[in-house]
């Protein structure tokens, strides 16, 4: 009684299942993809936002002249800070199957309960969804679906 752990979906036992050295092996590499994650979000906000702070300190030697350049360089910020927001939407998905993991629940459908192949945890280690389901969400959403 005294585990902290969810019991994983009925349908756990299966060719599937991954065993606690993968386990460690995917967690590792999810820390490692967090960490760079946090890293290109400090740097694309940084570099975005730097531009910006200067020319609001009054320093215009950074400052376009030409209304064309004023335009340029506010999408470039936009596009920057919309690439920082989609970094920390992965973040989040990051953090999920980290948290799956504590709770014993890692490489299973959220959807189905079926075991996520190995394959997919391979390529995303954040996966929530087995192949299958991640289709049918792409089929009626026209894609997206992790």
């Amino acid at each position: 009684m005294g585990r902290n752990r969810k019991e994983p979906h009925a349908k756990t036992k299966g060719p599937a299942q991954l065993s606690e050295e993968e386990i460690a092996r995917l967690r590792d590499e999810l820390l490692r993809k967090r960490a760079a994650i946090l890293a290109n979000v400090d740097e694309i906000e940084g570099e975005a936002l730097r531009r910006s702070r200067s020319e609001a300190s009054g320093d215009l030697s950074y400052a376009p002249i030409h209304m064309a350049d004023v335009g340029t360089d506010s999408y470039n910020q936009d596009l920057a800070l919309n690439l920082a927001d989609g970094e920390r939407e992965l973040l989040q998905e990051v953090d999920a199957a980290l948290q799956r993991i504590e709770e014993g629940t890692y490489g299973f459908c959220e959807a189905t309960g079926q075991p996520i192949g190995r394959a997919r945890l391979e390529a995303i280690p954040w996966a929530k969804y087995c192949v299958e389901y991640a289709r049918r969400l792409e089929g009626r959403a026209g894609g997206g679906g992790r």
